[in-house]
């Protein structure tokens, strides 16, 4: 665990990802910035009070792992793992540089700190599935969490991951997805609706929790749940797309692209007074 519980620390550190979120895909010209804004409460979370992690050793075999399945929300988690001390944060604005560590999904072979390289939807999902089935085959005590996107449940390769961890009782996995509701052509509901997803991963046998994801008190309360229960967990974060910044909220066209060099200034000055 990387610190004691602080939700006003998280809080004000939520704001600065979020900063650097829209300064990073600004400056490469692309990106995502709907579903990592979403995404920044559970990461960071994650990655400043849940988890086992050395950012001096990223190789440390008995780590805790993260693994982003919706990898294209990848600035969120570069964001954190340079404000967590994997890297120096000025590699940040050379997201998506074809020489550049910082690539448009993670790549485990490139950047320090990521435990999965990750792309195709879905395929994060059963390669967490696997490190957890690891970790029980080499009696480490090490968790492994993964975070999908709501459009990405859509994929059948989820559901059959999900079957598998709960026939080997992977009570050191837990999924978190991120229910933003939209994805790139809009509405999820539209498209391929999941819901009911909590009474879907129930009837998987998974325990499951449902909260607002932006909740700190509440993320923290979901997680400790989910540690106790004694087989695979996953916390469906209803969330909002595109948080923080008025003119993406909600918009599915946010999914993809970036800020004007004139919206930056905009979004940048309208995070500046959030905490």
């Amino acid at each position: 665990m990387a610190d004691s519980f602080n939700s006003a620390r998280l809080r004000a550190l939520a704001r600065d990802l979020r900063r650097d979120i829209i300064r990073m895909i600004t400056e490469a010209g692309s990106g995502h910035p709907g579903g990592s804004l979403s995404a920044v409460e559970v990461i960071a979370y994650l990655y400043f009070h849940r988890m086992r992690v050395d950012p001096a050793r990223p190789g440390w075999e008995d780590r805790d792992r993260f693994v982003l399945s919706k990898g294209h929300c990848c600035p969120a988690l570069y964001a954190t793992l340079a404000r967590r001390g994997y890297f120096p944060p000025e590699v940040l604005w050379t997201l998506r540089d074809l020489s550049s560590p910082m690539q448009g999904h993670p790549d485990m072979r490139k950047t320090p700190g990521i435990d999965m390289t990750t792309g195709s939807l879905g395929q994060g999902f059963s390669a967490a599935v696997g490190m957890a089935i690891g970790g029980k085959v080499q009696r480490k005590d090490f968790r492994v969490y993964v975070m999908l996107g709501d459009g990405e449940v859509q994929a059948g390769v989820v559901w059959e991951a999900a079957m598998a961890a709960a026939h080997y009782g992977l009570d050191n996995l837990t999924a978190v997805v991120d229910n933003n509701r939209l994805q790139t052509d809009g509405e999820t509901a539209s498209i391929m609706g999941i819901e009911p997803v909590d009474e879907k991963f129930q009837a998987f046998g998974w325990e499951v929790v449902r909260i607002n994801g932006h909740d700190f008190s509440r993320i923290h309360d979901a997680f400790e749940t989910i540690t106790r229960a004694g087989r695979p967990g996953v916390i469906v974060a209803d969330t909002v797309k595109g948080k923080g910044v008025a003119e993406m909220e909600n918009n599915h066209v946010w999914h993809a692209g970036a800020p004007s060099a004139e919206q930056a200034r905009r979004y940048l000055a309208e995070l500046e007074g959030v905490a």
